[in-house]
């Protein structure tokens, strides 16, 4: 320990080298349930990208394990703590180094905002579309490591489509650059892609640059309630199949709409079992919601009512925006999950989602990125009962199997991290791990990058 501390002080400020015991243990989890986390030997905020090499340099001397960290908004538990690590916080690391209108990119370290990002790139006129639901919190480089996603998705893509080229500091404190500058760029292996959603076991990302777009009209919103799951499954199916490009598509099922009608008295009626918001950010928004509420009053919705301006669409998205805190007011703690199914299996998801949750005695509520199949079905139970916590924990493996069962994958955007490390064996299967294993050793010999993360 006294050797470790000797050499960080070395290369760091002393104010970026944290020991106390309290201190550290506000950086040993993310908001993750159901993930263990050690004890880290110290947390250090490096503020430029010798600071990080010099961390690793130290590590790989030492032997010491490495957990890279952002906000710690993260829920599979990929910023956990493991015992004795260095905790490395890139928050400090937070400057927009660049936004050029031109070649539409923007150069930014680690730790900006995803919120600060984009409201900078919106007085360009520029948009950088990806939104997770923290992104007043988390920061481009937590997005990077898990490949973040967010309600824009089914229009404008992920995380993964927007990162150009990297500056990664690999785990014996050598600097690479990957990637690229220019719209288009195919030399060598795509070693950018490779390290988008790698939960930081891979290397440290230290700079990005981002593609960015031009900024969209304003958005228009529909609300959509449907007396059953079925009927607006049918409706997400007819809007995807007759073409139309929503900047969003959600859905709730009856228990999120009825903790948020619980805690916010939105006035929604109890007799909807799910509702569907659709947006469009296109030149004539109004006409396409038009459109899309005709599909929906032909699958058999109850009611469809359109927005006339961007406060009512911000009224009608509220109900969106308040599931989770809705959700948590339910028991006080939330397992939330982040299964992605093919679209035409939606309705089987959230309907199998409801089956679990009556055979545990639990309550599930479920919300999706309905226009990419991307559910969240979220687990409310009490951590001081035994016996309710180890329900919820087996009604989320029978999610996880669930969405296997229907051609899906066990996370669209969450991640995987400690969380889900058994499931991604048995989506991967033993080859795929055993290759993944393998490129995990190339650019980690010594495993002292985020250990204990993604693989059993």
């Amino acid at each position: 320990m006294a050797d470790l501390m000797e050499m960080l002080r070395e290369g760091l400020p002393s104010e970026a080298v944290l020991t106390d015991p309290d201190v550290m243990s506000s950086y040993a989890n993310d908001m993750a349930s159901f993930c263990e986390a050690g004890t880290p030997a110290v947390v250090v905020l490096p503020r430029s990208v010798e600071q990080v090499q010099h961390v690793m340099r130290t590590a790989t001397v030492l032997r010491v394990p490495v957990v890279p960290q952002g906000a710690r908004t993260g829920l599979s538990g990929a910023a956990n703590a493991s015992d004795g690590c260095i905790v490395l916080s890139l928050v400090k690391m937070d400057r927009i180094l660049e936004i050029n209108p031109v070649d539409r990119i923007a150069v930014v370290e680690p730790g900006v905002v995803n919120a600060v990002l984009s409201r900078a790139v919106m007085e360009h006129g520029l948009y950088y579309p990806p939104d997770p639901s923290s992104w007043e919190e988390c920061t481009i480089g937590g997005n990077i490591g898990t490949a973040s996603g967010g309600l824009c998705c089914v229009k404008y893509g992920v995380t993964a489509e927007y990162v150009l080229g990297l500056d990664v500091v690999l785990a014996d404190g050598r600097l690479l650059k990957t990637g690229r500058r220019t719209a288009k760029g195919v030399a060598g292996y795509d070693l950018t892609r490779l390290f988008v959603g790698s939960e930081g076991s891979l290397g440290i990302v230290v700079r990005a640059v981002l593609a960015l777009k031009p900024a969209p009209p304003q958005q228009l919103v529909l609300a959509a309630e449907f007396p059953s799951t079925a009927t607006a499954s049918d409706a997400i199916c007819k809007i995807m199949e007759s073409g139309h490009t929503p900047s969003l598509l959600e859905l709730m099922d009856r228990t999120s709409v009825h903790a948020v009608n619980t805690m916010a008295n939105m006035g929604l009626p109890d007799s909807t079992e799910a509702l569907l918001l659709a947006g469009f950010d296109t030149p004539d928004p109004a006409a396409d919601l038009a459109a899309v509420g005709e599909l929906c009053t032909a699958a058999g919705a109850t009611e469809v009512v359109p927005a006339e301006d961007t406060a009512e669409s911000d009224l009608l998205l509220q109900a969106r925006r308040l599931t989770l805190p809705a959700l948590e007011a339910v028991k006080g703690v939330t397992m939330i999950d982040d299964v992605c199914v093919p679209r035409s299996q939606l309705g089987a998801m959230i309907d199998g989602a409801a089956a679990i949750a009556e055979k545990y005695g639990l309550t599930i509520g479920v919300v999706a990125h309905a226009g990419d199949g991307n559910t969240h079905p979220t687990v409310c139970f009490d951590p001081s009962d035994p016996d309710e916590t180890r329900r919820a924990r087996e009604s989320f493996d029978e999610i996880m199997a669930l969405g296997l069962e229907l051609g899906g994958t066990i996370t669209g955007e969450h991640g995987v991290g400690v969380l889900k490390r058994e499931w991604l064996a048995r989506e991967l299967g033993p080859v795929g791990v055993e290759l993944q294993r393998g490129i995990k050793q190339v650019f980690d010999p010594l495993g002292l990058l985020n250990p204990g993360k993604l693989f059993v």
